[in-house]
């Protein structure tokens, strides 16, 4: 039943400065948009930037963990290619936090930050 996930909401300090690195980064379709949101579509999953101010409501009685305290998770992108998506990625001004690396558990990895810390990674199944 709690097996369809949907939307994943990332909280940002600056709207405009990571709508601007997920528009030139990621091809995704956008959903929704306003001057505190941006809904971007990834082939089903929906990802929602948020800026970090509007986000107590969505979660209290928990608090917003403040910025640069620390990635708490990692989104992972399967890709054909590591290597050639990381040199597009580059291409693009996107410095990378590692790799790419082939790990024992069968994929090439490597990994970047959009600009609020969230951290994604570029997954490559090795045959």
């Amino acid at each position: 039943m709690l097996n369809n996930l949907e939307v994943v909401t990332l909280f940002v300090e600056d709207i405009a400065e990571t709508k601007a690195f997920y528009a030139k980064v990621f091809a995704a379709d956008v959903i929704y948009e306003d001057d505190v949101s941006y809904v971007l579509n990834f082939s089903g999953l929906m990802i929602n930037l948020l800026q970090a101010a509007e986000a107590p409501e969505l979660v209290e009685p928990m608090v917003v963990a403040a910025a640069g305290a620390g990635t708490r998770f990692m989104l992972t992108l399967r890709v054909d290619d590591a290597d050639a998506v990381c040199a597009r990625l580059r291409d693009m001004g996107v410095t990378l936090l590692n790799g790419p690396v082939d790990r024992p558990w069968g994929r090439r990895t490597a990994a970047f930050a959009d600009p609020a810390g969230h951290v994604f990674e570029i997954a490559q199944v090795l045959v």
